[in-house]
């Protein structure tokens, strides 16, 4: 078992995008009100007096969609300026970042993953359940041009490795795993393709399926060949390379290759919540309500510690059998 020292934190559960596999059109969202996030002084007390002494030393900020949060900029400057991170990253749908991707950089962020499900605009606009503008001339807006427009700021301020995740649905994308993989070729980019899971959008799942990564991975083995590779960063994707290019592939299988034995992280979701697997609700605390009534902070820190030590059995292989496939909270809610 690895040691557990990588925290993903939700710091809004709102996002701008309604992605098929994590908002699916017409889910029914509760959102957690603003007055129950996590405050900025909140978040730093729990990562400086909690987290740290834990053990946890690497930070992803998430959501939702992070960059949504007004104070995104302060958070990032402020955990970045703790002595002991030593790694600070962010997922996001780099929708907003073209303007934000060179004050995140100056703030401290360390490294992005974006979401990058198409290189089609149309089909990408009905994986994030965006129906589409018109301008005064009649021409559909997309919403692709401004994610693409992200990711060059990002590489341009000089985020490295820069990577870019990509959920394989079946009949949706799928035909597109060579041209995702091409973007390795010329760019030092990440792209990593991720097994589509039952969380957010079991219906979805159960219609669809799944396409395993040896199967994606012998596609790109047949087209290129494929070499072992390495990219900076703690996560769980085994990482190859196509023979000369300057990027590399990472492969997410959560579905296939179960990855629980060396799972390094938790969840701490935007109204508090800590949570020590994805895919498993059965256990999880609210350190925003033990803050907020006065907990001592020695008695949150313990309760982190006693969650640590049940990690190993808290995992997607232990999961209640009356409950796969259906959550509580979609991957927004979550923080996935």
């Amino acid at each position: 078992m690895n040691p557990v020292d990588y925290l993903r934190i939700s710091i809004i559960d709102r996002c701008n995008f309604r992605c098929q596999y994590c908002m699916p059109e017409g889910t029914d969202l509760q959102y957690v009100l603003q007055q129950d996030w996590l405050t900025q002084a909140e978040l730093l007390t729990l990562i400086r007096e909690v987290f740290i002494p834990c053990g946890f030393t690497r930070f992803r900020l998430t959501g939702g969609e992070p960059l949504l949060r007004p104070d995104v900029v302060e958070i990032v400057e402020a955990i970045a300026s703790l002595p002991d991170t030593r790694d600070l990253s962010m997922t996001t749908n780099a929708f907003l970042l073209a303007d934000k991707a060179q004050d995140l950089k100056d703030a401290g962020l360390k490294r992005l993953n974006i979401s990058l499900d198409s290189l089609d605009p149309e089909t990408f606009d009905t994986i994030i359940g965006y129906q589409g503008r018109f301008t005064q001339d009649g021409i559909r807006k997309s919403r692709w041009p401004d994610v693409w427009a992200g990711i060059q700021a990002a590489a341009t301020v000089g985020f490295n490795p820069l990577k870019l995740n990509v959920v394989i649905i079946p009949g949706i994308n799928d035909h597109e795993v060579l041209d995702l993989a091409a973007l390795t070729l010329d760019q030092e980019w990440h792209v990593r393709f991720i097994e589509f899971m039952p969380i957010g959008n079991g219906d979805l799942f159960g219609d669809r399926g799944w396409v395993d990564s040896e199967t994606l991975r012998q596609q790109i083995r047949d087209r290129w060949g494929l070499t072992d590779g390495q990219v900076v960063g703690s996560g769980p994707a085994d990482i190859f390379q196509i023979p000369g290019a300057k990027g590399t592939l990472g492969f997410i299988s959560q579905m296939s290759e179960c990855f629980c034995d060396r799972c390094n992280r938790m969840r701490l979701s935007a109204d508090g919540w800590l949570r020590p697997c994805l895919l498993n609700e059965s256990r999880q605390i609210n350190l925003r309500e033990g803050l907020r009534q006065g907990m001592p902070l020695w008695d949150l820190r313990s309760q982190v510690r006693q969650l640590l030590e049940e990690k190993p059995e808290i995992n997607f292989k232990e999961r209640d059998a009356g409950t796969t496939g259906r959550y509580s909270r979609t991957m927004s809610q979550i923080g996935g």
